[in-house]
Protein backbone atom coordinates (compact mmCIF):
# COMPACT_ATOMS: atom_id res chain seq x y z
CA UNK A 1 0.00 0.00 0.00
CA UNK A 2 1.07 3.39 -0.73
CA UNK A 3 1.00 6.73 1.69
CA UNK A 4 -2.91 7.28 2.41
CA UNK A 5 -4.08 10.41 1.57
CA UNK A 6 -3.77 12.90 4.90
CA UNK A 7 -7.58 13.99 4.63
CA UNK A 8 -9.09 10.30 4.06
CA UNK A 9 -11.23 9.24 6.19
CA UNK A 10 -11.68 6.35 7.96
CA UNK A 11 -15.00 5.46 7.10
CA UNK A 12 -15.02 5.11 3.49
CA UNK A 13 -16.09 2.23 1.50
CA UNK A 14 -13.21 0.07 -0.62
CA UNK A 15 -14.29 0.33 -4.64
CA UNK A 16 -12.48 -1.55 -7.54
CA UNK A 17 -11.24 -0.15 -10.13
CA UNK A 18 -10.56 -1.72 -13.85
CA UNK A 19 -8.45 -0.74 -16.40
CA UNK A 20 -6.02 -2.33 -19.11
CA UNK A 21 -6.40 -5.94 -17.28
CA UNK A 22 -5.66 -4.76 -13.92
CA UNK A 23 -8.27 -4.72 -11.19
CA UNK A 24 -7.08 -2.79 -8.16
CA UNK A 25 -8.85 -2.09 -4.76
CA UNK A 26 -8.94 1.80 -3.10
CA UNK A 27 -10.24 3.06 -0.32
CA UNK A 28 -9.58 6.56 -2.11
CA UNK A 29 -7.52 7.56 -5.08
CA UNK A 30 -4.71 7.39 -5.71
CA UNK A 31 -3.89 5.06 -2.89
CA UNK A 32 -3.79 1.49 -3.95
CA UNK A 33 -4.61 -1.03 -1.29
CA UNK A 34 -4.24 -4.11 -3.93
CA UNK A 35 -3.97 -4.85 -7.23
CA UNK A 36 -4.60 -7.98 -9.77
CA UNK A 37 -3.42 -8.62 -12.79
CA UNK A 38 -6.96 -10.46 -13.71
CA UNK A 39 -4.87 -12.79 -16.60
CA UNK A 40 -2.43 -13.94 -13.41
CA UNK A 41 -4.57 -13.35 -10.68
CA UNK A 42 -1.72 -15.52 -8.50
CA UNK A 43 0.37 -12.75 -9.42
CA UNK A 44 2.05 -10.73 -7.00
CA UNK A 45 2.04 -7.09 -8.53
CA UNK A 46 2.80 -4.77 -6.14
CA UNK A 47 6.36 -4.59 -4.81
CA UNK A 48 6.02 -5.04 -0.87
CA UNK A 49 3.89 -8.06 -1.49
CA UNK A 50 6.69 -9.38 -2.84
CA UNK A 51 9.15 -8.03 0.04
CA UNK A 52 6.73 -9.58 2.21
CA UNK A 53 7.36 -12.97 0.88
CA UNK A 54 10.95 -12.77 1.85
CA UNK A 55 10.01 -14.60 5.65
CA UNK A 56 10.82 -17.61 3.45
CA UNK A 57 13.89 -17.08 3.34
CA UNK A 58 13.53 -17.24 8.10
CA UNK A 59 11.00 -20.06 7.69
CA UNK A 60 10.87 -21.63 4.27
CA UNK A 61 8.36 -24.57 5.71
CA UNK A 62 6.07 -22.48 7.64
CA UNK A 63 3.03 -25.18 9.28
CA UNK A 64 1.14 -22.08 10.21
CA UNK A 65 0.73 -18.46 9.39
CA UNK A 66 -2.12 -15.73 10.27
CA UNK A 67 -2.20 -12.89 8.42
CA UNK A 68 -3.77 -9.20 9.53
CA UNK A 69 -5.68 -7.56 6.75
CA UNK A 70 -7.10 -9.35 3.44
CA UNK A 71 -7.65 -6.24 1.33
CA UNK A 72 -7.90 -8.05 -2.33
CA UNK A 73 -5.97 -11.53 -1.12
CA UNK A 74 -2.77 -11.24 -3.03
CA UNK A 75 -0.59 -12.70 -0.59
CA UNK A 76 -3.39 -15.17 0.64
CA UNK A 77 -3.84 -16.61 -2.87
CA UNK A 78 -0.07 -17.06 -3.03
CA UNK A 79 0.33 -19.20 -0.46
CA UNK A 80 -2.88 -20.75 -0.76
CA UNK A 81 -1.09 -21.85 -4.10
CA UNK A 82 2.42 -22.07 -3.02
CA UNK A 83 2.61 -22.91 0.34
CA UNK A 84 -0.71 -25.64 -0.32
CA UNK A 85 0.44 -27.47 3.32
CA UNK A 86 0.40 -24.78 5.18
CA UNK A 87 -2.19 -23.67 7.15
CA UNK A 88 -3.71 -20.05 6.37
CA UNK A 89 -5.81 -17.34 8.56
CA UNK A 90 -6.64 -14.39 6.98
CA UNK A 91 -7.99 -11.94 9.41
CA UNK A 92 -10.23 -9.15 8.03
CA UNK A 93 -12.04 -6.41 9.94
CA UNK A 94 -14.63 -5.40 7.49
CA UNK A 95 -17.14 -6.89 5.67
CA UNK A 96 -17.68 -4.98 3.08
CA UNK A 97 -13.65 -5.99 1.78
CA UNK A 98 -14.28 -9.78 2.08
CA UNK A 99 -17.50 -9.30 -0.06
CA UNK A 100 -15.04 -8.71 -2.86
CA UNK A 101 -13.30 -11.56 -2.14
CA UNK A 102 -14.80 -13.53 -5.51
CA UNK A 103 -13.70 -10.63 -7.39
CA UNK A 104 -10.21 -11.32 -6.53
CA UNK A 105 -10.36 -14.91 -6.83
CA UNK A 106 -9.96 -15.50 -3.33
CA UNK A 107 -9.87 -18.91 -2.41
CA UNK A 108 -13.14 -19.79 -0.84
CA UNK A 109 -12.78 -21.53 2.90
CA UNK A 110 -11.62 -24.92 3.32
CA UNK A 111 -9.39 -26.99 5.89
CA UNK A 112 -6.09 -25.03 5.51
CA UNK A 113 -7.50 -21.82 4.41
CA UNK A 114 -10.25 -19.62 5.73
CA UNK A 115 -11.25 -15.85 5.85
CA UNK A 116 -12.42 -14.20 9.26
CA UNK A 117 -14.50 -11.28 9.92
CA UNK A 118 -12.77 -10.07 12.96
CA UNK A 119 -10.46 -7.33 14.73
CA UNK A 120 -6.83 -8.45 13.85
CA UNK A 121 -5.52 -6.86 17.23
CA UNK A 122 -7.95 -9.13 19.21
CA UNK A 123 -7.38 -12.27 16.86
CA UNK A 124 -3.37 -12.29 18.44
CA UNK A 125 -4.51 -11.51 21.32
CA UNK A 126 -6.95 -14.41 22.00
CA UNK A 127 -6.03 -17.23 19.17
CA UNK A 128 -4.49 -20.37 21.10
CA UNK A 129 -2.24 -22.13 18.69
CA UNK A 130 1.20 -20.49 17.93
CA UNK A 131 1.94 -19.66 14.29
CA UNK A 132 5.28 -19.77 12.39
CA UNK A 133 4.65 -16.93 10.56
CA UNK A 134 2.28 -13.36 11.24
CA UNK A 135 2.18 -10.88 8.65
CA UNK A 136 0.75 -7.46 9.36
CA UNK A 137 -0.93 -5.51 6.68
CA UNK A 138 -3.78 -4.07 7.77
CA UNK A 139 -4.92 -0.50 6.79
CA UNK A 140 -7.70 1.39 6.12
CA UNK A 141 -8.85 4.93 4.48
CA UNK A 142 -6.79 6.55 7.17
CA UNK A 143 -3.91 4.58 6.90
CA UNK A 144 -2.52 1.88 9.80
CA UNK A 145 -5.00 1.44 12.74
CA UNK A 146 -3.66 2.62 16.03
CA UNK A 147 -4.86 -0.79 16.96
CA UNK A 148 -2.35 -2.71 14.78
CA UNK A 149 0.98 -0.62 15.54
CA UNK A 150 0.86 -0.41 19.42
CA UNK A 151 3.80 -1.43 21.74
CA UNK A 152 1.06 -4.08 23.49
CA UNK A 153 -0.38 -5.18 19.48
CA UNK A 154 3.67 -6.07 19.23
CA UNK A 155 3.98 -7.98 22.49
CA UNK A 156 0.76 -9.76 21.28
CA UNK A 157 2.02 -11.03 18.34
CA UNK A 158 5.92 -11.83 19.67
CA UNK A 159 3.58 -14.25 22.19
CA UNK A 160 1.63 -16.05 19.63
CA UNK A 161 4.39 -16.51 17.82
CA UNK A 162 6.35 -19.91 18.36
CA UNK A 163 10.22 -20.16 18.92
CA UNK A 164 11.71 -19.05 16.18
CA UNK A 165 8.45 -17.48 14.57
CA UNK A 166 8.64 -14.29 12.11
CA UNK A 167 6.78 -11.24 12.20
CA UNK A 168 6.32 -9.49 8.89
CA UNK A 169 4.94 -6.05 9.38
CA UNK A 170 4.35 -3.51 6.22
CA UNK A 171 4.74 0.21 6.81
CA UNK A 172 3.96 3.36 5.11
CA UNK A 173 7.62 5.04 4.57
CA UNK A 174 6.02 8.33 4.99
CA UNK A 175 3.94 7.90 7.56
CA UNK A 176 4.96 10.15 10.55
CA UNK A 177 4.85 7.46 13.19
CA UNK A 178 7.25 5.39 11.30
CA UNK A 179 10.09 5.23 13.80
CA UNK A 180 7.78 5.12 16.85
CA UNK A 181 6.58 1.91 15.46
CA UNK A 182 10.11 0.34 14.53
CA UNK A 183 11.45 1.02 17.72
CA UNK A 184 8.38 -0.65 19.29
CA UNK A 185 8.91 -3.95 17.46
CA UNK A 186 12.52 -4.03 18.54
CA UNK A 187 11.13 -3.81 22.17
CA UNK A 188 8.61 -6.37 21.89
CA UNK A 189 11.39 -8.68 19.95
CA UNK A 190 14.45 -7.92 21.53
CA UNK A 191 16.24 -5.87 18.75
CA UNK A 192 16.27 -9.18 16.85
CA UNK A 193 14.45 -6.98 13.65
CA UNK A 194 15.76 -6.24 10.44
CA UNK A 195 13.78 -3.43 8.32
CA UNK A 196 14.02 -3.84 4.63
CA UNK A 197 12.76 -1.43 2.03
CA UNK A 198 10.62 -2.34 -0.83
CA UNK A 199 11.59 -1.40 -4.63
CA UNK A 200 9.34 1.52 -4.95
CA UNK A 201 10.46 2.52 -1.60
CA UNK A 202 7.09 3.65 -0.86
CA UNK A 203 7.04 0.83 1.59
CA UNK A 204 9.14 -0.44 4.44
CA UNK A 205 8.87 -3.92 5.83
CA UNK A 206 9.74 -5.24 9.12
CA UNK A 207 11.07 -8.49 9.55
CA UNK A 208 11.32 -10.06 13.17
CA UNK A 209 12.06 -12.76 15.19
CA UNK A 210 11.07 -14.87 17.99
CA UNK A 211 14.23 -15.97 19.91
CA UNK A 212 16.56 -17.74 18.12
CA UNK A 213 19.74 -16.44 15.57
CA UNK A 214 18.25 -14.18 13.88
CA UNK A 215 19.06 -13.19 10.64
CA UNK A 216 20.25 -16.80 9.19
CA UNK A 217 24.27 -16.46 8.45
CA UNK A 218 25.15 -15.76 4.72
CA UNK A 219 25.62 -19.33 3.92
CA UNK A 220 22.30 -20.33 4.78
CA UNK A 221 20.51 -17.32 3.30
CA UNK A 222 22.20 -18.36 0.40
CA UNK A 223 21.37 -22.21 0.79
CA UNK A 224 17.97 -21.42 1.30
CA UNK A 225 17.76 -18.61 -1.60
CA UNK A 226 18.70 -21.92 -4.01
CA UNK A 227 16.17 -24.45 -2.64
CA UNK A 228 13.52 -21.17 -3.10
CA UNK A 229 13.89 -18.89 -5.84
CA UNK A 230 12.72 -21.65 -8.25
CA UNK A 231 9.19 -22.37 -7.12
CA UNK A 232 9.00 -18.44 -5.60
CA UNK A 233 9.65 -16.04 -7.99
CA UNK A 234 9.43 -13.31 -5.96
CA UNK A 235 12.58 -11.16 -6.27
CA UNK A 236 13.86 -13.65 -2.90
CA UNK A 237 17.65 -12.91 -3.72
CA UNK A 238 16.96 -8.58 -4.07
CA UNK A 239 15.54 -9.34 -0.27
CA UNK A 240 17.93 -11.45 0.46
CA UNK A 241 20.72 -8.73 -0.33
CA UNK A 242 18.85 -6.24 1.39
CA UNK A 243 18.71 -8.22 4.58
CA UNK A 244 22.03 -8.74 4.76
CA UNK A 245 22.55 -5.23 4.09
CA UNK A 246 20.54 -4.10 7.35
CA UNK A 247 22.11 -6.77 9.35
CA UNK A 248 25.50 -5.11 8.37
CA UNK A 249 23.97 -1.73 9.67
CA UNK A 250 22.15 -3.06 12.39
CA UNK A 251 25.63 -4.81 13.42
CA UNK A 252 27.67 -0.80 13.19
CA UNK A 253 24.84 0.68 14.96
CA UNK A 254 25.63 -2.41 18.42
CA UNK A 255 29.04 -1.50 17.76
CA UNK A 256 28.62 2.14 17.78
CA UNK A 257 26.55 1.63 21.01
CA UNK A 258 29.38 0.14 22.84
Amino acid sequence: MSAPSPTAAATEKPFLYEEDGELSLHFNFPTIQSRMLKASPERLVLDYTRSMMGFLLFAPQPARIAMIGLGGGSLAKYCRIKLPDADFTAVELSPQVIALREDFGIPPDGPLFRVLCADGADFVRAYDEPFDVLLVDGFDAGGQPARLCSAAFYDACCARLREGGVLVVNLCADDTGYGSYVGRIRDSFAEKVIVVEAEERDNKIVFACKGGAFPPSFSELTERLRALELTHPVGLAETAQKILQGEQKRGAGRRKRR
